[in-house]
């Protein structure tokens, strides 16, 4: 598609000004025009006026017409006091979405290249990126992420939105960082309670360990022990105690027998010295006997009974005399470790707990990963659909290539042939470029450019400043 006429009236300081389609280079000095014919080319694709006042002073309406050798008829003017006019038509119908359409056919890159030399290699990179068309809404973004990733700027091309998801300041890496920081930590509170806890913790073990039961077991068997060791001593203590009461028996009648004795020599003496009583004192006599014998009985019955009750501790101490001592070293054993074994039940609780954390930690960090390397797939898989404009674009981490390069890295000369390239790469595009400012290029870029349009077919429209006070056309 290429202009076949242009017509501005009243625009920028322009009263009149006719263009056919032939290539053209406008030349002079400063205000002489150049640039506004640029601006109102711009103002009729873009709707966008270039500066603050459209209208030529003095007048009240001011217009850009456009032809195309497709019968594209573009009419666009700007009103003092009234809403503007707008007209795009396709074979004398009116379009529908006029903007839309116009924004369709051509790029950024047709309207200035010179600037786009000049611009910074991240500008340049937007507006290259921006080139390659992929259809795409939040609603895209949700089904690949399964959300829509925060912190990130939306209205860039989708590629930069998938460079800034997947980049190191992006949400999911540093998501992804703050996780594995967690891990670590976890895993070193991990590792400093293990170093306290024995090996192969049996915790389910000493958590249901009963240790009142076992120190019931315990003190039963120690006490049934000290039953025996008693048992044992009574059996060995027998003899000596049967003897201790034999002797208490035997000296307690001795005794008797020996104040019985001296009673019956008190006595007989006191028959003698005193006759008259001797009837008396042979009664008296007569009775000793029988009060011996009830001492006697009486000392022999304490005996009888003293003998009986060693006799029947001899027989219960004898039965549990022959028992085994149980040993306890076993049982006190199990006690003690189980005492130690759990004063570590709650560190080893909270062990456990970090470990089941960093699992989902760890799945959660993976599933940041996924999203990571999808943000970094996904431009590949888009350039495998996407309509590329120009051959040899390719992406790299969000930054375009051309051959391998990045933009930044082509000369002036290159990128200038980019900007032809990408005009000339559908053929329903206006086969058109301005180049405003041609002054800034050097002379063999510049005539470099001008050849490659004209060798490709392609319409310029060229300013350049010189010294002239009159705006000249120069048909090339």
């Amino acid at each position: 598609m290429k202009i076949t006429k242009i017509k501005i009236r009243n625009m920028y300081g322009i009263s009149e000004k006719d263009l056919d389609g032939n290539s053209v280079e406008l030349t002079g000095s400063n205000g002489t025009g150049k640039t506004s014919v640029i601006d109102a080319i711009k103002t009729a694709l873009t709707n966008d006026p270039q500066r603050p006042v459209v209208i030529k002073q003095g007048e009240t309406e001011g217009e850009i017409l456009i032809e195309t050798d497709t019968g594209l008829s573009i009419d666009r003017r700007k009103r003092e006091g009234k809403a503007d006019y707008k007209s795009v038509k396709e074979q004398g119908r009116e379009v529908s979405g006029p903007e839309s359409f116009l924004k369709s056919i051509f790029t950024p890159l047709q309207l200035n290249p010179v600037e786009f030399t000049m611009m910074t290699p991240k500008e340049q990179n937007r507006i290259i990126l921006d080139l390659i068309e992929f259809d795409w809404d939040l609603n895209w973004i949700k089904e690949q992420f399964g959300e829509i990733p925060p912190d990130v700027n939306y209205e860039q091309n989708i590629l930069e939105v998938l460079n800034d998801i997947q980049a190191e300041n992006g949400y999911y890496f540093q998501a992804r960082q703050d996780v594995n920081r967690d891990i670590r930590n976890k895993r070193a509170f991990i590792s400093d309670i293990a170093k306290d806890i024995p090996s192969g913790y049996q915790a389910d073990k000493w958590k249901d360990y009963d240790l009142g039961d076992k120190y019931r077991q315990l003190e039963t068997i120690r006490n049934k022990n000290a039953e025996i060791e008693k048992a044992k001593s009574v059996k060995e203590s027998y003899d000596n105690r049967k003897r201790g009461l034999e002797a208490d028996r035997d000296i307690a009648i001795s005794a008797e027998e020996k104040r019985i004795a001296g009673e019956r020599d008190h006595l007989n003496s006191t028959i003698e010295r005193l006759k008259a009583e001797i009837v008396s004192a042979e009664e008296a006599k007569k009775g000793l006997g029988a009060k011996l014998k009830d001492k006697t009985d009486l000392y022999e019955s304490r005996y009888q009974e003293g003998l009986a009750k060693l006799d029947k501790e001899f027989i219960n101490a004898e039965e549990l005399s022959s028992k085994e001592l149980t040993d306890t070293t076993e049982l006190y054993g199990e006690i003690t470790e189980a005492e130690e074994m759990k004063k570590h039940l709650n560190e080893y609780s909270r062990m456990k707990v970090m470990e089941a954390d960093i699992e989902e930690l760890t799945e959660e960090a993976q599933g940041l990963t996924g999203q990571i390397e999808l943000a970094r797939t996904l431009p590949g898989e888009i350039l495998k659909t996407a309509t590329i404009p120009v051959d040899g674009l390719t992406v790299e981490n969000g930054v375009p290539l051309i051959h391998g390069l990045p933009v930044g890295n082509l000369s002036d000369g290159q990128k200038l042939e980019l900007c032809v390239d990408v005009a000339l790469s559908k053929p329903t595009n206006l086969q058109l470029i301005l180049i405003d400012g041609a002054e800034k290029l050097s002379d063999a870029n510049r005539k470099k450019l001008y050849k490659r349009c004209k060798d490709k077919g392609l319409q310029f429209i060229a300013t350049r400043t010189t010294n002239s006070d009159e705006l000249e056309v120069s048909y090339l």
